[in-house]
């Protein structure tokens, strides 16, 4: 499980690609039920958890009153869109939900999936680019492969790109998509991978980085095998 916490704002919808209708909010429901060894109560403040007992279920309550409430959403429903005739677009347009700062254009974070779809660009090269970013991304994937690292990154990995960290494709992504033939083609059919994109620095977890035993340190390799390709006399047709 992925867990996004955000307390400055609140997530809205972005371009109208996730549509409110798929929103699911739970029904009404409560249980009146007190067990012996008690309920853990668990809060978290200021970086810290407690725990507390109570005898009585804390599901006991019924006299909510408010729109704020939880929600699940289906991301197969997200109406996804791409480029028609040429050019990589922005991966913001993948945007599920978005929670703005401030600073108006500034999102605290985005909530973005890579949905399957169709890839017909001309004159493209079609996976995610080369780049670096003013944002930190980190990147989960649920099912499937990665289309720009089909291997090494199982469901349920993530990664980590913090602020201004080069990153992009790996060798095979890249020759696979250099050499191709630009046809229409389904991309990304029986995978889903997402990203939460921040514009705060993120730290990794002494259990991430240590604990856990499944930091990757051989990482970087998937792009040890790319070379150079620049012609200063290269000129498109």
């Amino acid at each position: 499980m992925h867990l996004l916490k955000i307390i400055l704002n609140f997530n809205q919808g972005a371009n109208g690609l996730a549509n409110p209708r798929d929103f699911l909010t739970p029904v009404a429901w409560f249980e009146d039920r007190d067990v012996p060894e008690g309920f853990r109560v668990v809060t978290k403040f200021q970086g810290k958890l407690f725990e507390a007992k109570q005898l009585h279920s804390p599901f006991d309550v019924v006299a909510w009153h408010g729109n704020y409430a939880p929600y699940k959403y289906n991301l197969e429903y997200f109406m996804v869109i791409n480029a028609t005739q040429f050019d990589h677009a922005d991966p913001s347009i993948f945007t599920v939900l978005t929670c703005p700062s401030n600073k108006p254009g500034v999102a605290i974070a985005d909530f973005v999936i890579f949905p399957p779809r169709w890839a017909v660009q001309d004159h493209t090269f079609r996976p995610p680019y080369y780049h670096r970013n003013c944002m930190s991304e980190f990147m989960g994937l649920i099912k499937g492969n990665y289309e720009a690292k089909e291997d090494g990154f199982a469901p349920g990995g993530a990664s980590l790109h913090s602020i201004m960290t080069p990153h992009g494709p790996d060798y095979k992504c890249f020759e696979g998509a250099s050499n191709g033939e630009l046809k229409p083609v389904r991309v990304a059919d029986g995978t889903q991978a997402f990203m939460f994109e921040t514009s705060l620095s993120l730290a990794v977890t002494k259990w991430g980085e240590e604990t856990c035993q499944k930091l990757d340190h051989t990482y970087y390799e998937c792009w040890q095998p790319l070379k150079k390709h620049f012609d200063p006399n290269w000129k498109p047709e």
